[in-house]
């Protein structure tokens, strides 16, 4: 099946509008609601790749969405793929092409006026060895957790230059680190052999780094290639391991998010899809037993459309993140349904109730968004906001989608 005979699915979603960002719709995987203090309601959108790097859309009306702002990057070898936002405050993520280009770090923002974001703070991440940050996590307006690197970090391996950084910004004119925390074996300073290589290789470095105020002492971090570890981080300066869990070998490796259910006693764990006509198939969601914290166990996944009617559509095919659940007033809050981004698969939901048998139960698959150089939609990321509207993102042109749900 090609993009061009492939169908477009919608099942138990309902379109509300797309809007393609003025024609820079190629979006990363940061997504954050603020209410201004007009009452206005604004989706913070991270793009992919230059020359944006970030952009504001009032969704006030989910159905006519107006772009309200979008900023430019310094310089065209950076990347904001990554941003959160508590209160009026925006943290967003840079990251350059190769290692030793600048500006890479973090910047704070205010946007209590959305149309004017203010510089607050820089926080440099740049260095010989580094290209920045790829992802941070913000949501309790103290901390930013962040896979990073770091000006005095010598990964044992290229691919391994990003750990897991904490930075205090209770001060948010002065940010500063408290701890940091990388798997072992993977800085040149290790006593300890690195890790073997899987055969993709995408590095042993850290992607989601989730922290929730439920257990503020426990860090969800996500290491690529080298699985998910259950973090002790009460005392932010020595990070501890609780426990570890991987399912790659002898799958591909790239885990990307982890999610807690506190009160089911259960986790979900992403992988990501990054491989054009599904070579790294399956990449999927898994289920986890994490009743105890220190021997987690897998129970399921949950159910994939066929690869063969997907895998030659364009583009990626597989799992990539879901909606997180960040314990923010603006965002939805769900133990029993998982809403996901599959690349050319588009969104899915799943039930899990039963979390030994999810269900799917609605679906999106889009056409192939205008200009896109993959030939069908490539859906990144998703957000759902407190009024059950639901944000997901292309890739490469599509912008966003804005949906309801019918289930």
């Amino acid at each position: 099946m090609t993009a061009a005979n492939a169908n477009p699915v919608t099942w138990n979603f309902k379109l509300l509008a797309q809007h393609d960002l003025g024609g820079f719709g190629g979006m990363g995987e940061g997504m954050a609601v603020q209410i201004a203090k007009d009452g206005r309601r604004i989706l913070w959108l991270a793009h992919e790749s230059a020359p944006k790097n970030f952009t504001g859309v009032d969704v006030s009306d989910p159905r006519n969405p107006k772009v309200v702002v979008q900023t430019e990057l310094p310089q065209s070898y950076m990347r904001s793929n990554s941003l959160e936002m508590t209160g009026d405050i925006l943290a967003v993520a840079y990251q350059t092409q190769k290692t030793g280009q600048q500006p890479a770090g973090m910047e704070l923002f205010d946007c209590s006026v959305p149309e004017k974001p203010k510089s607050i703070s820089f926080f440099d991440c740049s260095g010989p060895h580094s290209r920045g940050v790829h992802q941070l996590w913000f949501c309790d307006g103290e901390y930013v957790h962040m896979a990073s690197g770091s000006p005095d970090f010598k990964p044992s391996h290229p691919l391994d230059d990003q750990f897991y950084r904490c930075i205090d910004v209770r001060n948010p004119s002065k940010p500063v680190e408290v701890g940091r925390w990388w798997m072992p074996g993977t800085s040149a300073t290790d006593n300890v052999q690195p890790p073997p290589r899987h055969p993709l290789d995408k590095g042993y470095r850290a992607h989601n780094t989730n922290v929730y105020p439920q257990k503020p002492d426990r860090l969800y971090l996500c290491y690529i290639d080298g699985g998910m570890f259950v973090m002790d981080i009460k005392d932010k300066a020595n990070p501890k391991v609780i426990s570890h869990w991987t399912n790659s070998p002898p799958y591909t490796g790239f885990m990307h998010t982890a999610v807690p259910l506190f009160d089911r006693g259960l986790m979900l764990v992403t992988d990501e899809s990054t491989e054009d006509g599904a070579t790294d198939w399956p990449k999927l969601i898994w289920v986890i037993d994490a009743r105890d914290e220190s021997h987690l166990v897998p129970i399921s996944t949950c159910p994939l459309p066929p690869v063969d009617a997907y895998k030659n559509r364009g583009g990626r095919f597989g799992a990539h993140n879901i909606h997180e659940n960040a314990a923010v007033p603006t965002a939805w809050q769900s133990d029993q349904i998982v809403i996901g981004t599959f690349f050319n698969g588009g969104l899915r939901a799943y039930d899990i109730a039963n979390p030994y048998q999810p269900k799917e139960i609605g679906s999106f698959v889009p056409p192939a968004p205008k200009g896109t150089p993959v030939g069908a939609v490539q859906l990144n990321d998703v957000f759902v906001d407190e009024r059950e509207i639901v944000y997901t993102v292309d890739r490469h042109t599509g912008g966003v989608y804005i949906l309801e749900m019918d289930f």
